[in-house]
């Protein structure tokens, strides 16, 4: 399994602006601060400074977009710990109001599918809603979505979380996916991290909800750390069920019928790890 940037109960985030040990990062700290500028100074793909360690762009919220991938309650009995994957969303959307960072939301075909779950709170995001999108495509990156990332050409980094998370948008080169590792599922347990040791192989970056709101906040003196601290203490609790529950496949018998598994279930990121 993956490893869960914050084991146990999570980091205590203290009022002094410490990081608590949130998450594990992207482990930049063997790059040296050559790398670290290289990459800094580019838009496009990581930079490579060793035969092994790649330099991505620091996650910032004015370059960073958040996409909400195809969350709708028709899957709900064919992915393992759905309930776990809505409530991350959610995680994900206080995030991004919080931090002031634009959302893309897709659905699949809905005439066949039906909405986005009304349990993801999207109307709270207001303008920061720039996308919501439908589409047939077993991926977010349509002619739609296309044009959202052409508008916005300070964007380096995208952040992905929900269901049927494929990697097409890599094939750009030009942004570095962060995927959400507990926000993110399969119609079964097993293939969660195949399919996630996949996307890393393919240039993803693996984090975790915790792990990557630290480093988009970044600075433990900016105005809304205290708010930013709030918002980490209310979720540890849930942080630490959900990533038990999608990372190290401890379901509760109370969502047992989250692991059910339908006929033409849909798979995150099988068509692109298999």
């Amino acid at each position: 399994m993956p490893r869960i940037g914050s084991e146990g109960e999570g980091p205590e985030v203290p009022e002094d602006g410490g990081d608590g040990g949130g998450g594990e990062g992207v482990q930049l700290q063997q790059a040296g601060a050559a790398g670290r500028d290289s990459a800094a100074k580019s838009h496009s793909s990581p930079a490579l400074i060793s035969p092994h360690i790649m330099v991505f762009p620091k996650l910032v919220p004015r370059s960073t977009l958040f996409f909400l991938c195809d969350v709708q309650t028709k899957f709900r009995p064919a992915i393992y710990g759905y309930e776990h994957v809505v409530a991350t969303s959610n995680k994900m959307i206080k995030l991004a109001k919080l931090l002031g960072i634009e959302v893309v939301c897709t659905t699949q075909n809905t005439k066949a599918l039906g909405p986005n779950d009304p349990a993801i709170d999207l109307p709270s995001l207001g303008p920061l809603l720039v996308g919501n999108c439908d589409k047939t495509l077993f991926s977010m990156l349509t002619p739609e979505v296309q044009t959202i990332l052409d508008a916005r050409p300070a964007l380096n980094s995208i952040v992905i979380f929900g269901i049927e998370t494929v990697l097409s948008v890599l094939a750009s080169g030009k942004y570095t996916p962060h995927v959400v590792a507990d926000g993110v599922s399969s119609c079964n347990s097993f293939e969660i991290p195949i399919a996630l040791d996949r996307m890393r192989a393919d240039g993803a970056v693996i984090g975790t909800s915790e792990s990557i709101a630290f480093q988009l906040m970044s600075d433990a003196a900016s105005p809304s750390f205290k708010s930013f601290s709030k918002f980490i203490k209310d979720d540890k609790e849930s942080t630490k069920v959900v990533g038990e529950a999608l990372l190290q496949g401890r379901i509760s018998p109370s969502s047992s019928k989250d692991v059910e598994v339908a006929s033409g279930g849909v798979v995150l990121g099988i068509k692109s790890a298999m």
